[in-house]
């Protein structure tokens, strides 16, 4: 192998190596990695009387976060806490009884339903049953 040759690999792996290292990560942002469900179907999220009228409580549900909601009425609700539009985590205003995403000011009701922003489409609703003295959320079937 001659000089020439010897510095014409050389380059061009540098080169290779380079256009990878500025690939990678862009790849890996637009397609993220799958993450695994985990297999709880059902967590208790709070105690019975934990949550005042017209309050929220950010629980984890799977590896997710979620809501359980006591509207001010005394009904007890649960949705995802993760925006359909870019996954940025959904809060309670008890002073609006609405979901609100900070990220692009999404706006949610009490059903899951958007009320306005650019979420595409509802959050995911969970099913609330008090058994005992604890309040246990469930995914719907």
């Amino acid at each position: 192998m001659n000089r020439r040759k010897f510095v014409n690999f050389f380059l061009g792996g540098a080169l290779l190596g380079t256009v990878a290292s500025l690939l990678y990560p862009v790849i890996r942002y637009l397609i993220p990695p799958r993450q695994v469900e985990a297999l709880a179907k059902r967590i208790a999220a709070a105690k019975v009387g934990e949550l005042a009228p017209n309050s929220a409580k950010l629980f984890k549900f799977s590896s997710s976060p979620a809501l359980l909601i006591n509207t001010a009425e005394g009904q007890l609700r649960a949705f995802s806490a993760v925006c359909t539009h870019l996954a940025c985590t959904v809060w309670y205003e008890s002073d609006t009884e609405t979901l609100f995403c900070p990220c692009h000011n999404g706006r949610f009701d009490l059903a899951g339903n958007v009320i306005s922003g650019p979420p595409p489409r509802p959050l995911e609703a969970y099913n609330v049953e008090v058994v005992g003295g604890e309040i246990f959320v469930s995914k719907k079937a």
